[in-house]
């Protein structure tokens, strides 16, 4: 049987993914009723990071241990890649030493390469293309809070970057529709979006984007790597900030979700995220559930 990898969405089936977002749920209570279950005694994650990270490390690092295992933290500093190694080289003997492999990293190619020549499970926990694990949580945050997603309106207000490419993913996955709404010159991978054109819109005005939307999301302006363009993305996003006043023109169940870090005053308001329609730090909390779900998944195939 061929190795089972997580790069984006598409890895899994429609079906699958809903498998691992109820896994979540129940591994969810399972930590929250103190049940010990820890059926990765003596396996080894090795996390390799090339960007820095807050919650993708927690998360990772504590569900490994919650589940009985290890996680072993590379950065470029630790490691070979750091120093000009062929890919293919340090995926072939990592994957030699441990049992699965998670990898933050820049460009998605890195990903693709790692995993066509690893002999163990590897999972893409954020390029600059997809963000497939933040979409996992996401979707476990929107059953827990309002059920099935499937037939919704979601609004993603901002930049097309990799969160909204993943939201792309997932309106065909998890079967809803996709507004986008973004300044000119910002929009998501066209090529990705006319792929799924039968599920995505993208506007120009946030008020029409979160029209009868059941979730609205938003990420920074200037994600990291774009930190010299700041100033410039601050001008452009002018308008697209997430506020209580936007979540009023949306649906009346409407919850709002950010991945993390949130920049206050910028691409939300100060208040937003106290918002009682704010789920963003359940949604924060989620990133151990439903990867801890991926895992289990990932490791039993």
């Amino acid at each position: 049987m061929s190795t089972r990898h997580f790069l984006t969405l598409n890895d899994l089936s429609p079906q699958e993914l809903q498998e691992v977002v109820q896994r979540a749920i129940e591994l969810k209570r399972m930590q929250y009723e103190g049940e010990l279950y820890e059926p990765f005694k003596n396996q080894v994650m090795a996390m390799i990071f090339e960007k820095a990270s807050t919650r993708t490390r927690v998360s990772f690092e504590a569900g490994m241990a919650q589940f009985g295992g290890h996680a072993m933290f590379l950065s470029p500093r630790d490691t070979q890649l750091g120093r000009g190694e062929p890919i293919s080289d340090s995926a072939r003997v990592i994957s030699s030493m441990v049992d699965i492999v998670m990898i933050r990293t820049f460009s998605h190619a890195v990903v693709e390469e790692f995993a066509r020549h690893s002999s163990v499970p590897v999972i893409n926990a954020l390029t600059d293309e997809f963000h497939p694990c933040q979409l996992l949580a996401d979707m476990q945050t929107f059953a827990e809070q309002r059920g099935s997603i499937q037939g919704k309106t979601v609004a993603w207000i901002g930049d097309g970057n990799n969160m909204c490419s993943s939201y792309i993913n997932a309106a065909c996955q998890f079967d809803f529709q996709l507004n986008v709404a973004c300044p000119e010159g910002f929009e998501p991978d066209a090529e990705l979006v006319q792929a799924n054109a039968d599920r995505v819109k993208v506007l120009r005005d946030p008020v029409e984007a979160v029209k009868d939307a059941s979730l609205v999301v938003t990420d920074v302006w200037a994600s990291m790597g774009q930190e010299e363009e700041q100033q410039q993305r601050e001008q452009a996003f002018a308008g697209y900030q997430v506020s209580p006043a936007l979540m009023d023109r949306a649906a009346e169940e409407a919850i709002f979700m950010h991945c993390l870090p949130a920049h206050r005053g910028e691409e939300i308001s100060e208040d937003m995220l106290d918002d009682p329609r704010s789920v963003a730090f359940d949604e924060a909390e989620n990133r151990l559930h439903a990867q801890k779900a991926l895992i289990e998944f990932l490791l039993t195939r």
